[in-house]
């Protein structure tokens, strides 16, 4: 090794220039040379530069000889076994240069990280020897976006992450982990068996708790923009209510649209119909014919005017999919017997991880659905942070049960769009990504579209795990967001293996590629074997059983 000559040749703000005269005797037996390799170089001060090799050309001698350049980008400084981000004193030329051994890459990714706070779900994508900690503190309470085309393996990413917090335990059988999944296409049941399951089958929201907002964007055309039917409906609820309520005067006055008490939603149809069909007496009667003496009735000012309100609400009350939402059980759960179910710490089995599979639900309600139980969970930690203050005014921890909140897909429900029916979902999560993290309440947005997300909520995300990416839209929204300093590892992505990503953010050392670790569990989205299945002998399938799944719904 000490007679292949690899030197510094030129110093660039983002580069480091290196000519080796034999690439074959260059490298380590331990480390295969490529892009993305590591080297070290010797710094004057007794301390190492650490770069990674961003590509390779060959420059022609004029005896006939050839010499390997390297350009390499610089991540940091290695100085007294530790590694330290960025560094101020590039080498200036000549410095002899050096692979870095596994040895040393262990030291970059594991030297500045206590071992309590160390969470490991990958290794490094071009040495699987080298496991890739980050900072468990900084990864959960920062949001994180894990992004990546169909098939990149990013619902695979998500289900290891989780899995893994919710194994990190001592000796007892539950630890402290608390994670929230929107599954919007049946996958993650699989992933978590012990999780607490819900779907349209045992999903239950009580309408009353929605707020004025989330109120009039389910039961309300606010398309049409219509007073009538927004002063009427409020009324009615209001009127509602009052009428429920059996706590003080004082207080009863102080109900609004906003006040999360019951109410009927069957009351304020009625009270629409009748407002609908009202006819008022004039005062005057009738002096001749067959209605002689009875009161002369005239049209109220709403008559007929709200007719298509009272159709829609009709048509909500009476669809058997919005049972979950506005049904018997609906009107009777509490708000406490709510939280627990979403929160997981239901009487009979107590579960870090509650999988909401939200693909039963229809798509109209799919934005009111999410928003709701957003905005209890963020509430939720609002007011517990509220309670450990009263109790203890210098309390540190606002909350000692902090919740992680899973968007898979979450273009679906918020949008990089203006449309009223993604108003309420925006508002909630938006709200989330801004604040949470203050009441112990944090964001993972999975999707494949992230030029789709909300850019005010995927732009308050600190940790990235970019996968394969082939939509250019996609790429340049993503490369966007990223530090400009990644060099060629953003142009890896479109290139990326099933289950590499780029991971980075403020909980890693650095920047990696890396491949993801294998799942204990598989969440249910592997691809379906097309020509093995065709391949195999014809299979009845019972059309009337789908059937009567179907009109079940």
């Amino acid at each position: 090794m000490n007679d292949v000559n690899a030197e510094v040749v030129a110093v660039f703000p983002n580069k480091v220039k290196i000519v080796v005269d034999d690439l074959e005797n260059f490298r380590l037996a331990e480390e295969s040379l490529r892009v993305g390799s590591y080297l070290k170089i010797s710094d004057n001060e007794n301390s190492i530069l650490v770069a990674i090799i961003e590509n390779f050309q060959i420059l022609a001698n004029d005896d006939g000889s050839q010499d390997y350049v390297i350009e390499a980008f610089p991540l940091g400084i290695l100085r007294n076994g530790k590694f330290e981000r960025g560094g101020d004193a590039l080498a200036i030329p000549p410095k002899k240069v050096q692979p870095a051994t596994i040895a040393d890459i262990r030291l970059i990714y594991g030297s500045s990280l206590p071992v309590d706070d160390s969470f490991c779900f990958s290794k490094l994508a071009t040495n699987q020897e080298v496991e890739v900690p980050v900072d468990g503190n900084k990864f959960f309470n920062k949001h994180i976006a894990v992004v990546g085309s169909t098939g990149s393996g990013k619902s695979h990413t998500v289900a290891k992450i989780i899995q893994k917090a919710v194994d990190a335990k001592g000796t007892f059988a539950l630890n402290n982990s608390h994670v929230i999944i929107f599954d919007i296409h049946s996958e993650y049941q699989s992933a978590f068996p012990n999780a607490n399951f819900i779907d349209s089958n045992n999903l239950v929201l009580p309408y009353w708790m929605l707020n004025a907002e989330e109120l009039e964007e389910f039961f309300l055309d606010t398309e049409a923009n219509d007073h009538n039917q927004r002063n009427i409906f409020k009324e009615a609820v209001i009127r509602d209510r009052k009428a429920q309520y059996s706590g003080s005067e004082e207080d009863k006055n102080r109900i609004h649209l906003d006040t999360p008490l019951p109410f009927d939603i069957r009351n304020v149809l009625e009270y629409a119909i009748r407002r609908n069909e009202e006819m008022i007496d004039t005062g005057d009667v009738y002096s001749s014919g067959k209605k002689k003496d009875q009161p002369k009735l005239t049209q109220g000012s709403l008559y007929g005017r709200l007719t298509n309100f009272v159709n829609r609400l009709e048509s909500k009350i009476n669809d058997r999919r919005l049972e979950f939402f506005l049904g018997k059980q609906s009107k009777e759960i509490t708000f406490e017997e709510t939280l627990r179910t979403i929160l997981g710490y239901t009487a009979d089995k107590p579960s870090n991880v509650t999988v909401i599979d939200l693909s039963g639900v229809p798509f109209e309600v799919l934005s009111i659905t999410v928003s709701l139980i957003s905005r209890l969970v963020f509430e939720h930690g609002y007011f517990y942070k509220r309670l450990r203050c009263q109790e203890n005014p210098n309390e540190k921890v606002n909350n000692d049960a902090p919740i992680l909140l899973v968007y898979e897909e979450a273009h679906k429900y918020v949008p990089n769009s203006e449309l009223s029916k993604f108003r309420s979902s925006k508002i909630s999560i938006e709200r989330i990504a801004k604040e949470g993290r203050k009441y112990g309440v944090s964001l993972l947005l999975a999707s494949q579209r992230p030029s789709e997300i909300s850019e005010t909520i995927f732009s308050q995300c600190n940790n990235f795990i970019a996968m394969r990416l082939t939509n250019p839209v996609d790429q340049g929204y993503v490369r966007k967001l990223l530090p400009d300093s990644l060099g060629s590892l953003i142009d890896k992505m479109p290139a990326f293996k099933q289950g590499e990503a780029l991971l980075v953010g403020e909980a890693i050392a650095l920047p990696s590629v890396v491949q993801i670790d294998v799942c204990h569990y598989a969440p249910t989205s592997t691809d379906i074997p097309y020509w093995k299945l065709w391949k195999e002998e014809w299979k009845d399938i019972e059309i009337s059983r789908i059937r009567d799944e179907w009109l079940r719904r």
